[in-house]
């Protein structure tokens, strides 16, 4: 049986859903320090998180250019974004939500993630049939935008005014003026479900 989000299934479309990835559907934080634990033999952990370049302040790099060269190069082989690991509750989560909204990936990646990144999307199914990669998410139309950047997020309050815009609570970001919080995946879930009944009101 095919899936529910498919579109030859009679699924009714309520919202559009602006879903972020790394920091929010997948651990870019835990995928990099296994990498580089791994390659210089530290241990880092999430915990030492605590603001949004914290890696430059983490490693041995001289400065944050020098760590996306090393995140990019990776030894040759596949970048970091490559072999990321979901949060718990994200892919359960969007499978969920895709039976009757549309899920819409915006995710701010250097041009040499790309590749990898579409493979990450295919690998674990998320089931959605428009990605973007793109600085300015702000410029996707979206009804709900879930992330986890500050920058992202005061960009989308700033210029989204019409739509409900989510904080992913992280070390790394503060409450926003205007910006519902979400703590993980269940609330997310249970946001949106509770939206649906205005939506169904209004649209």
């Amino acid at each position: 049986m095919p899936p529910k989000w498919l579109a030859d299934c009679g699924r009714k479309v309520d919202m559009r859903l602006g879903i972020d990835l790394d920091g929010v559907v997948a651990n870019f934080i835990l995928g990099w320090m296994t990498r580089y634990n791994m390659e210089f033999g530290t241990h880092l952990n999430e915990e030492m998180v605590e603001h949004w370049d914290a890696a430059g302040d983490l490693t041995h790099f001289t400065d944050m250019a020098a760590f996306w060269d090393w995140a990019g190069a990776a030894g040759g082989g596949p970048t970091v974004f490559r072999d990321l690991i979901p949060y718990p509750g994200a892919l359960s989560t969007l499978n969920e939500l895709a039976a009757n909204h549309d899920i819409v990936i915006l995710s701010m990646k250097p041009d040499w993630a790309a590749s990898d990144t579409f493979a990450w999307i295919a690998e674990h199914h998320i089931p959605t049939r428009e990605i973007h990669l793109i600085r300015d998410k702000w410029r996707v139309q979206c009804d709900v935008y879930l992330d986890d950047s500050p920058a992202a997020l005061a960009a989308l309050v700033e210029h989204r005014p019409e739509a409900i815009v989510c904080r992913y609570i992280r070390p790394w970001n503060d409450p926003v003026i205007g910006v519902r919080d979400i703590r993980d995946w269940a609330e997310f879930c249970s946001f949106i479900k509770e939206e649906e009944c205005v939506w169904s009101q209004t649209a």
